[in-house]
């Protein structure tokens, strides 16, 4: 994992899931957004986040921040109510649907420009292609999830780009790798008690 994002320890973890939690609670009971301080240096870090809703084993919503230009915490609130409120893939989360769903975040460390595609590791990187004024951006887990091997990873990540999948073939395509520290609610015990 690269050094230049903070790892986070259990209680970081659950700290910003419980934080992702109560800003959802608040933001669609009230439509303010929670008032947050910390100081935890490692929650102060600037980096790209990316916050999933699931509802079961479906998604919910999904959205993400890919320029670190503001504090870990602040990008998680903003990230959890835009995942819940304008993934323009599905409706949007009414309050009584909150205890339902299970939220997942996950901290990007940064993009490395990758030519040689024997380097993406399936089920470590993620995708992130950039082609003209397209990009699309696939989280590690996704590829992990469906089973895809690195060809069908970098097709599905142009087609999420609206390439055509075998745009990662062109040389004017930029194909970017990170990883990510992933975590939710259903793998932190303890950390989703207030969904009861």
């Amino acid at each position: 994992m690269d050094a230049s994002i903070p790892l986070l320890d259990p209680s970081a973890r659950r700290e910003l899931l419980v934080l992702a939690r109560t800003t959802l609670k608040s933001y669609l009971s009230t439509g303010r957004v929670t008032e947050y301080h910390t100081s935890r240096s490692e929650l102060r870090a600037r980096c790209a986040v990316f916050v999933s809703l699931h509802r079961g084993e479906e998604l919910r919503g999904c959205i993400g921040q890919v320029t670190p230009d503001r504090e870990l915490y602040w990008t998680v609130q903003r990230c959890a109510i835009s995942a819940a409120t304008e993934d323009p893939r599905f409706a949007p989360v009414p309050e009584d649907e909150l205890p339902h769903l299970t939220i997942e975040i996950s901290v990007l460390t940064p993009f490395q420009r990758v030519r040689e595609i024997e380097r993406i590791e399936v089920g470590k990187h993620g995708l992130w292609i950039v082609s003209g004024g397209r990009r699309g951006l696939l989280l590690p887990q996704v590829a992990t999830s469906y089973r895809w091997d690195r060809e069908t990873f970098l097709a599905q990540t142009c087609r999420k780009a609206g390439l055509p999948e075998d745009a990662w073939r062109d040389p004017g395509t930029a194909i970017h790798t990170f990883e990510a520290q992933v975590f939710s609610e259903e793998a932190l015990p303890g950390s989703a008690d207030s969904q009861n």
